[in-house]
């Protein structure tokens, strides 16, 4: 996976490019971190997101968490269908706010 960042204005935008899993969820931890203490909100853009697995899910949780420790406004957008059924079964898209 590849993360982008851009940031405007108070808002720090990940891109996130190919499988969020197993394999590459760790690669989003500290990114997501650093921007949930660092930033006022942060959006992450999955329009390039082909998958997210469980161990995605749990990055994505903690940083919904951190968000909220900080009062943060953490936003997933542009979600494809596949991904957005994920999030559905989960009960994921009940916790996140996605636009």
């Amino acid at each position: 996976m590849e993360i982008r960042t851009h940031d405007s204005g108070n808002t720090r935008t990940l891109v996130l490019i190919g499988r969020l899993d197993a394999l590459t969820s760790s690669d989003l931890e500290e990114p997501l971190r650093e921007s949930c203490e660092q930033w006022g909100s942060t959006v992450i853009d999955c329009a390039q997101l082909d998958y997210v697995s469980s161990a995605g899910l749990r990055v994505l949780l903690t940083g919904q968490k951190a968000a909220s420790k900080h009062e943060h406004k953490l936003t997933l957008t542009h979600v494809s269908d596949d991904v957005r059924e994920v999030f559905d079964i989960t009960g994921f898209s009940r916790i996140l706010n996605i636009d």
